[in-house]
């Protein structure tokens, strides 16, 4: 029986760490936390709250996830969005759902829904 997702992998290309932290730490929120040593050889990194781990892992050639994605629940959605100044594409195709779409640094899609009650 499945418990829980315990993390997200996404792919990044090589050299991109800093551009992943000042993206998934700064814009986000989620804290980077080191990489065990053997993983930590192959680059990447790592971020994780309580609640949310996402991983990126180096992958050559890279090819951003353009359709598949993560969904993360966020508090006051459009207050995010404005406060970050985020490029997004909103979307209504799920009724009573505030929800939108945003790249990550290396074009991987993520989505955004608001944790609110549902859109009138």
């Amino acid at each position: 029986m499945l418990l829980r997702i315990d993390h997200v992998q996404l792919a990044m290309p090589p050299g991109g760490e800093a551009l992943a932290e000042g993206f998934y730490s700064g814009v986000l929120g989620l804290p980077r936390v080191p990489k065990p040593p053997r993983l930590a050889a192959r680059g990447g990194c790592w971020f994780e709250s309580t609640a949310v781990h996402v991983h990126l892992g180096v992958e050559d050639p890279f090819v951003p996830a353009r359709k598949a994605h993560p969904a993360f629940v966020v508090d006051d959605l459009r207050g995010f969005v404005a406060a970050h100044h985020l490029d997004v594409r909103w979307s209504d195709e799920v009724p009573g759902t505030l929800r939108c779409h945003v790249d990550d640094p290396f074009g991987n899609r993520l989505e955004l829904i608001d944790a609110g009650p549902p859109a009138p």
